[in-house]
């Protein structure tokens, strides 16, 4: 996903693909996004609470006695815990500052502070905008799609990961409140100026209705936060009569597995989305019943498909709901569980896995498409969308 970077990703362990947002985090029923210890809606009322086993329990606990020692000894429990993590060899453990995982609840809830750009790394390393938020400080300093970023706060972007760029943008846990500030360099064409954004708390634009021909819907869905689902559900319920529909899941970086399962609700009469243990113990996510299951459904994926977006994905491909088109998904479909730390950081780590209502593994493989498209994604997937209306 190279220009979806809304919210604070690991500074410390974990930074490359393993956890390039936040989103990548907490999959599929993490207890940071509500879906632990209560049953997620759409999931049988008579599973038991998942409870970790004895081998989980200890790593969690051999994480909070590094904390806790480093902390009588004075030193940074944060920084004993990340050590810990990282000789677990857990490859989607991380440990988030207070500042981090307050930001990460938020930014779940559908905002955060920033200054509304969303940008993405081009082959020669330049830091392009691809978006614009509206009504944000980019937008009021007439930032366009297209722009080059060139240095943010007189530090220089090119060549730098977008996770990296993020991070400059929205500044540490003391420079990152709304109200501060960020100097960006900027270049268009042949013109290059600085500005100065305040930063801002903003609303995620996560869900977007286009109509770009006669006869065809898409609705782009780059995260899952809260109340997304519905939106989905009610842009379904909106499209014209006959209409067939594009669901772009290219970039989703993942979010709240309950949002996910409300929107394969919106295209399934019910029955199963995915299952998922937690340290052996099974558990199962169903859609509610009342989707449309008569609209002809594309739904274009890529390698920056994460996690919930991956489970969504794999029930519309194995119930035969949906024709998936694009490239192989990211391949993240494992579960965390968070330990609160004595200084109040967190620490995830991994306690279990999902599969697809096949029983398809999804962590380090990833979804492949039924076609296998790079160009004109969605020009193709217009195609394959006229043939199934037939």
């Amino acid at each position: 996903m190279s220009g979806r970077h809304l919210f604070c990703q690991p500074r410390r362990i974990g930074r490359g693909a393993a956890l390039t947002l936040v989103f990548a985090s907490v999959l599929v029923a993490g207890a940071a996004t509500g879906s632990f210890p209560n049953p997620a809606p759409g999931e049988r009322k008579t599973a038991a609470t998942p409870t970790l086993s004895a081998a989980s329990a200890s790593r969690h606990e051999q994480v909070a006695k590094a904390a806790e020692e480093a902390m009588a000894d004075g030193k940074s429990p944060m920084e004993a815990a990340e050590r810990a993590v990282s000789r677990s060899g857990d490859r989607w453990g991380a440990v988030y500052s207070p500042g981090e995982y307050e930001e990460f609840e938020e930014a779940l809830d559908g905002q955060y502070t920033g200054v509304g750009l969303w940008t993405r790394r081009e082959r020669d390393g330049r830091i392009e905008v691809t978006k614009v938020l509206s009504d944000s400080p980019a937008a009021a300093a007439g930032i366009r799609r297209g722009d080059r970023l060139r240095s943010v706060d007189g530090r220089k972007v090119d060549g730098r990961p977008v996770t990296d760029v993020v991070s400059l943008l929205r500044g540490d846990d003391t420079a990152a409140a709304a109200g501060t500030t960020v100097r960006l360099g900027l270049e268009r064409g042949r013109e290059a100026w600085s500005e100065t954004l305040r930063r801002a708390r903003l609303s995620t634009d996560d869900v977007t209705v286009l109509t770009p021909a006669a006869g065809i819907t898409v609705i782009r869905i780059s995260a899952f936060t809260k109340g997304s689902g519905d939106r989905v559900r009610e842009a379904v319920r909106q499209a014209p009569a006959g209409a067939g529909i594009i669901l772009d899941l290219r970039g989703n970086s993942g979010g709240l597995v309950t949002e996910a399962v409300t929107t394969a609700s919106a295209f399934l009469d019910g029955g199963l989305v995915a299952t998922y243990d937690v340290e052996g113990e099974q558990r199962a996510l169903h859609a509610e019943a009342g989707g449309d299951t008569t609209r002809p459904l594309v739904a274009l994926v890529d390698g920056g498909t994460m996690s919930a977006a991956e489970l969504l994905t794999g029930a519309l491909q194995d119930r035969g709901r949906a024709v998936v088109v694009g490239s192989r998904t990211f391949g993240k479909g494992s579960v965390q569980m968070p330990t609160r730390l004595p200084d109040g950081s967190v620490a995830e780590l991994t306690v279990g896995h999902y599969r697809t209502p096949a029983g398809r593994g999804v962590d380090g493989r990833g979804i492949t498409p039924d076609l296998d498209v790079e160009r004109d994604v969605l020009e193709r997937a217009g195609t394959v969308l006229s043939g199934l209306g037939r």
